[in-house]
């Protein structure tokens, strides 16, 4: 049930890769879209056959492979993990489909983006810590090829830095996982024998900062952020579509499955510091989106903010606020995918993203209307208005943190207030107004490239009007969770 996920997309691989040249930039994105349409079908065959009142792993797979060293091809899926392998699976047949349909060096390309779609969805039902490292080191080449060879002005630079933060993110997980299989005195990587294991609290806290600081690069925590931005703005916008959507999941997926999972009684212990650490990021996140010029950019600084809300659910880990994290994550995948997409379009259409240099785009005669009315609802979600996927994850992460967290919980507040400050501005100086004439006759935009962004809309307004559609998948999972937490804290006490 669950292998298909991940080779499907590494069999398309190997039929672009073997098929006859030439191969024209057409061919290779219908041979792309093909395998990811079917890997997509998949997925949501798979999650009608998954039962919502079962907390624990289903369909699972076991294979020995390399028993000496502990690692073993062992797949599960939970309520942590089906909403996210739903949406890698629908953000990489979007990433295929909104990708330039004369791109250069196509056959790289289309394999690159499907190997990074399966190396994501192995990792997210990876259960074996090693196999887990495999596929999260895996996507590393993929997105760093595309930033490089297809990237803007500054892709070398952009490329780089996030190579050398996600390689250490990687040596840093690796090296918990081992200290984790030494102080427990086991062979074994399994997820499920090393949960079972007890460590002094001390050994649990070293091991946890550790994962905190690897996954905290990839979430990414400030001050660990610095690779986002750069990334983002130099990366093609199917590139940040994938990156925003579900890469950045990788870093909350991690922590709070081998994090919270993993060492219950230390997260107990950071926890006020984890909610403290996401009212930073929240406000600087905005703060700084406020300051930018840059549309792309405005965008993934928003990113990091509402990263930090995730973080802040996860602090409270009670169980409606790991059911609100689960929330927080679809909703940001969504939202930014599309405002990712939007702005994506008006710069391939205006040659600019500087907000400085654009105005009126909503001109319903020689501008972009419909872009610019789907550009006002992202930033609506994102600023979490009633009606839409975006108010509802962040009032269950509001509701469930402030009895935990209140000071915190209350900062965060008004990083929802800055959002709709910064998409405002953004919004104001580039939609309204009278359109300049240096933008009198601009392209047409055509229905394919509003298709993408118009899937993803009716999701958001979905899935905010029904949001049971989106929460039951969890709610068995993380209320499993979160009484670990629970019993710890009450043991604490009585002590």
């Amino acid at each position: 049930m669950l292998s298909p996920l991940i080779w499907a997309p590494f069999l398309g691989v190997v039929l672009i890769g073997l098929y006859p040249q030439p191969l024209q930039p057409s061919r290779a994105r219908q041979l792309a879209l093909a395998i990811a349409t079917l890997t997509l079908f998949w997925s949501i065959y798979v999650a009608t056959q998954f039962n919502i009142g079962q907390s624990g792993f289903q369909m699972q797979e076991s294979l020995p492979w390399i028993e000496r060293l502990g690692l073993t091809y062992q797949l599960g899926v939970d309520g942590l993990s089906m909403p996210l392998m739903l949406m890698n699976s629908l953000l990489t047949w979007i990433a295929i489909y909104s990708s330039d349909a004369q791109i250069s060096r196509p056959r790289l390309y289309y394999i690159l983006v499907l190997v990074l779609g399966g190396a994501v969805a192995g990792a997210f039902l990876a259960q074996n810590l090693l196999l887990f490292f495999l596929f999260y080191e895996v996507e590393l080449i993929p997105l760093y090829l595309i930033i490089a060879i297809w990237g803007g002005s500054r892709r070398g630079y952009a490329a780089t830095k996030f190579l050398i933060y996600t390689a250490f993110s990687g040596v840093v997980i690796l090296a918990a996982f081992f200290g984790l299989s030494f102080l427990g005195g086991s062979s074994s990587f399994d997820y499920e024998v090393l949960r079972s294991q007890v460590l002094p609290l001390s050994s649990q806290l070293i091991l946890l900062i550790t994962l905190l600081v690897g996954f905290g690069i990839k979430i990414p925590i400030v001050p660990l952020h610095t690779w986002l931005p750069d990334a983002h703005v130099e990366a093609p916008t199917p590139a940040s579509v994938l990156l925003a959507g579900v890469l950045l999941k990788l870093g909350t997926y991690g922590l709070l499955r081998f994090g919270l999972g993993l060492f219950p009684d230390a997260w107990q212990v950071l926890s006020p510091w984890l909610a403290w650490l996401a009212v930073v990021s929240v406000l600087y996140g905005s703060l700084a989106a406020i300051a930018q010029t840059d549309m792309k950019k405005t965008v993934a600084y928003s990113s990091v903010g509402h990263m930090g809300y995730i973080l802040l659910a996860s602090a409270a880990a009670t169980p409606l606020s790991l059911l609100g994290a689960v929330a927080q994550m679809v909703s940001h995948g969504l939202i930014s995918a599309l405002l990712f997409l939007l702005v994506g379009v008006v710069y391939s259409k205006t040659g600019t993203r500087d907000i400085n240099a654009l105005q009126g785009l909503l001109n319903p005669e020689r501008g972009m209307p419909l872009i610019g009315s789907l550009m006002v609802a992202g930033a609506m979600a994102s600023a979490g208005i009633p009606g839409m996927v975006g108010f509802i994850a962040e009032f269950i992460v509001y509701r469930s943190s402030f009895p935990v967290f209140p000071i915190p919980t209350l900062l965060c507040m008004v990083g929802t207030g800055l959002t709709a400050v910064y998409f405002l501005i953004l919004i104001n100086r580039t939609f309204f107004g009278r359109l300049p004439e240096t933008l009198a006759n601009l392209p047409r935009v055509r229905w394919q490239d509003r298709l993408p962004s118009a899937i993803v809309t009716v999701l958001i307004i979905a899935l905010g009007l029904q949001p049971s559609w989106m929460l039951r998948w969890s709610e068995a999972t993380t209320t499993a969770l979160a009484p670990i937490v629970a019993r710890v804290a009450w043991e604490v006490s009585v002590k």
